[in-house]
């Protein structure tokens, strides 16, 4: 079977690999205080612009979303954010047990605009009673989304300037980051990430790392203590150097957007390949993910040599499934899958 469910699916990049071996028998401080750590804080700040910026390694995404926003926020204080967004549906209510009602506002594409965020700031600004209501603080966005679209710059910098406006923070999910900064569309760097938003994270478990995640505190009011909280919330590595060594080895040369601007290539072969058949996509993504909606006889056919995730049923007889490239995603796999798809029969249209 090949495995197209996740971009997590492999180990590591050889080069991290390669670099955990050779450091092996090497010692080092604990909890992130340690050479590595700090060659790759700074291999990463090359990319930002932004002289103020804290960087601190984490073990997950879900640690990342659940340690930053408690510490972000006062109690009584809540997070807008997509509908879709991870920390709504795909975190077991994480956020929301450390005591934060999410603000899920509606999106079809796996965006929210600055237009949706300012009314719910209004909202409050405006209430007669707003100790009686959470107070909305935070802005919670993902790049790329759960359905693999991409904010434009023109949209971060309209949500970031209401975000300051009301004085939100602006926290952005990069789970995925490279498969969003690599797609053919994006005109978004990370020194527009660092320099519109407040804190934002490059993904590592899903972007060639064993594992971890490196975020980014662009604001310093929120480094205030910041180790204090990934500790307490169980976010901390003892062994910190393994998050140092594996960042190094993605940022210090660019291996990091090498790896994940391939991937997103590769996915748009798949792209191509299901529109020249007729199959449309539930939605349009530019990225490392791709969404289709198949009829349910070729969804079995190729679910017989890949494996995919699927997502919910359309109608009696199509669904809606995703295919997933990663940084180890080869050409062979895309090939296979392919002429696969240009083989299946035709579909019956919706």
């Amino acid at each position: 079977m090949i495995r197209f469910n996740n971009d997590y699916s492999r180990g590591a990049h050889p080069r991290i690999l390669e670099a955990l071996t050779r450091t092996n028998n090497e010692s080092y401080g604990g909890y992130g205080i340690d050479p590595w750590c700090e060659k790759a804080a700074d291999a990463i700040k090359k990319y930002l612009d932004c002289p103020q910026a804290a960087i601190h390694f984490l073990i997950g995404g879900t640690q990342v979303n659940y340690t930053a926003i408690s510490a972000a926020l006062r109690p009584y204080q809540s997070v807008i954010s997509a509908d879709s967004g991870h920390i709504n549906v795909h975190e077991t209510g994480a956020v929301e047990h450390c005591g934060h009602k999410i603000q899920a506002l509606p999106s079809r594409d796996g965006k929210i605009t600055a237009a949706q965020i300012e009314a719910e700031a209004r909202l409050y600004r405006d209430s007669d009673i707003p100790e009686h209501v959470t107070q909305p603080k935070l802005v919670y966005l993902s790049f790329p989304t759960e359905y693999g679209t991409l904010y434009s710059l023109r949209e971060l910098e309209d949500i970031s300037r209401v975000c300051r406006k009301y004085g939100l923070y602006l926290f952005v999910d990069g789970a995925r980051l490279g498969y969003g900064l690599g797609a053919a569309e994006n005109d978004v760097t990370m020194e527009d990430l660092a320099r519109l938003t407040d804190l934002f994270y490059c993904g590592g478990t899903k972007c060639g790392a064993l594992f971890g995640e490196a975020l980014v505190i662009a604001n310093p009011e929120l480094n205030v203590d910041f180790r204090s909280y990934v500790k307490q919330n169980g976010a901390m590595l003892a062994k910190g150097w393994l998050l140092g060594v594996q960042f190094y080895t993605l940022f210090e040369d660019g291996l990091y957007f090498e790896i994940t601007k391939r991937a997103t290539e590769l996915a748009q072969q798949i792209r191509r390949a299901f529109a020249e058949k007729g199959i449309p996509p539930y939605i349009e993504s530019c990225t490392n993910q791709q969404f289709v909606v198949l009829e349910n006889s070729r969804m079995e056919k190729l679910a017989e040599k890949y494996v995919f995730e699927f997502e919910k049923k359309i109608d009696e007889t199509h669904s809606c499934v995703r295919f997933c490239t990663s940084w180890g995603t080869t050409q062979d796999e895309i090939d296979a899958l392919v002429a696969d798809i240009r083989n299946l029969k035709k579909q019956v249209l919706l």
